[in-house]
């Protein structure tokens, strides 16, 4: 004989020596007084289960699902009562507890959408009263995953099916009416494009959708939230109004089809503008500033007053580089337009007039400069600069809007133009010449009476600008005849040698040697 082979003795000792049931929780632990709630019980020992009893009452139906767990209906009841196990072993443990509650069975309202695909997937809310601790809702006979919002509000998913089914809400107290929901064979709603692809947080912008399988829309949402209005113009467009959002969401379209793929859609912040530098600068524009603020990027536009600026570059969300288009002189606002709004800083950009010279005065002057002169004019208070040719004046003070004084550096001899810079632009040119000093190389006669009374002539270069003829200090009268002769009148005076010297606004010449003689004694 095997001595492992077992004998039916040794079996049935096998069985009486297995484990007592024992129930070891129920789920759920409450329910309807009406009974009909499923509960499920877990323990151990569930095999062979012959009865299942919540109190001295047995479940109307029950299902072993497995040794440690069991499916079973509730019977009608009151209280609080004992859940126990039965099988041909024994009666499990009488310690785990169900509660008959007097809770009303839920009350569903609607459903929304009402209608989606037979694969199922279509995100549906459920509206009505009494949702609070709800276990179970079906779609017909089949259990879908859903969220319990508030007591009265559920947001389930349809599990696949087909025709209309009746959706069902069980709660404690019971198991709802039922509201048609009705499966379609309709396609899936396809985007392919959102326009625009961003608005402001606070919403308001019309946007166009395009895609296929549109023309039963139920529904638009921007993430979670539905569009605050649309229309659908055709089975592949839809225009809707966004609600206000924040950050990037996924825009979906809802048909009978159920639920298309999510396009991105960006809720931009409103554009801050807090300065712009320089913040001058001429009439006829062209020159380039700097915007700052914040909340830049994506800029649509950037205008000064109402015209567009030549051009602009984003260059991030707190820089745009712009380039000045031409206005009349004057403050102005600069605006910046982003998906997110708009933005301006009044007055922030000041148009100024391109200086205009109409004078020079002295027009003049010596080669070494270091003289002073005055320049005439309008539009010169923003003066940057002043140069003689394409040399800066040694130093200038803006006097008034209609005049400046510079102090001349030195140049060669001839003419030369004179400017004046200022953020509006440069102006015209006014004339300055550079003045070599005058020489003079011979004084006929070179004497003469104490007494005055004659002329002697002084020969020589640069003459012709003469201001001033000196004969012994004192100012002579003199006659320029050219650039090379002076006719000047002999001064009276002691008898003895004199200088002789001839100032222009170049310079003023070597000295020359004039003797006054005394009358022969007697």
């Amino acid at each position: 004989m095997n001595s492992s082979a077992h004998s039916p003795t040794a079996s049935a000792a096998q069985a009486l020596a297995a484990a007592t049931p024992a129930v070891i929780s129920v789920s759920p632990t409450s329910g309807s007084t009406a009974g009909g709630t499923t509960v499920t019980v877990t323990g151990t020992g569930f095999t062979g289960a012959t009865a299942v009893r919540f109190g001295a009452t047995q479940a109307p139906s029950f299902t072993v699902v497995s040794d440690t767990q069991i499916t079973a209906t509730t019977p009608l009841g009151t209280g609080t009562v004992q859940v126990t196990v039965t099988t041909p072993i024994g009666t499990s443990n009488q310690f785990v507890t169900y509660t008959y509650v007097t809770t009303l069975a839920p009350v569903l309202s609607s459903v929304s959408p009402v209608s989606g695909p037979s694969a199922g997937g279509t995100t549906v809310t459920l509206t009505g009263t009494g949702f609070t601790g709800a276990t179970a809702v079906r779609f017909g006979a089949t259990p879908a995953s859903f969220v319990v919002n508030s007591a009265t509000q559920i947001t389930a998913t349809a599990p696949a099916g087909s025709g209309t089914v009746q959706v069902t809400v069980t709660g404690p107290g019971g198991t709802s009416n039922g509201v048609p929901f009705t499966y379609t064979t309709a396609p899936v709603p396809t985007l392919t494009s959102v326009t625009p692809t961003s608005s402001p947080t606070a919403g308001g912008t019309t946007v166009t959708l395009t895609g296929t399988g549109l023309a039963t829309a139920s529904a638009v949402r921007f993430g979670a939230t539905p569009a605050a209005s649309f229309t659908v113009v055709s089975d592949t467009h839809i225009t809707a109004v966004a609600p206000a959002g924040t950050g990037t969401v996924p825009v979906t379209v809802t048909t009978s089809g159920g639920t298309s793929n999510g396009i991105s859609y960006t809720y931009s912040a409103a554009p801050i503008l807090s300065g712009v530098s320089p913040n001058q600068g001429p009439t006829s524009g062209g020159n380039t500033v700097t915007l700052t603020g914040a909340n830049l990027t994506g800029a649509t536009a950037v205008t000064f007053g109402a015209t567009p600026a030549t051009s602009f570059t984003v260059v991030s969300p707190t820089q745009i580089t712009a380039v000045v288009p031409a206005a009349t002189a004057g403050p102005i606002g600069v605006t910046v337009t982003t998906p997110g709004g708009t933005s301006t800083l009044p007055s922030a950009y000041f148009y100024v007039s391109i200086p205009v010279l109409t004078g020079v005065a002295p027009p003049s002057g010596p080669l070494s400069g270091g003289n002073t002169v005055t320049l005439t004019g309008v539009h010169l208070i923003e003066a940057t600069a002043v140069r003689f040719g394409t040399t800066a004046a040694s130093a200038f003070t803006v006097v008034s809007d209609t005049q400046i004084t510079a102090v001349v550096p030195a140049g060669a001899a001839g003419l030369t133009d004179v400017t004046v810079s200022t953020v509006g632009g440069t102006s015209n040119a006014a004339s300055y010449t550079y003045l070599p000093a005058p020489v003079v190389t011979t004084l006929i006669p070179s004497q003469g009476p104490a007494s005055g009374g004659i002329t002697f002539t002084l020969t020589g270069t640069n003459l012709a600008q003469a201001t001033t003829v000196l004969v012994g200090g004192a100012p002579a009268g003199f006659t320029v005849v050219s650039d090379s002769h002076i006719v000047v009148d002999a001064l009276p005076g002691a008898a003895g040698p004199v200088t002789v010297t001839v100032t222009t606004p170049g310079g003023t010449s070597a000295p020359k040697t004039y003797t006054r003689v005394g009358s022969p004694g007697i």
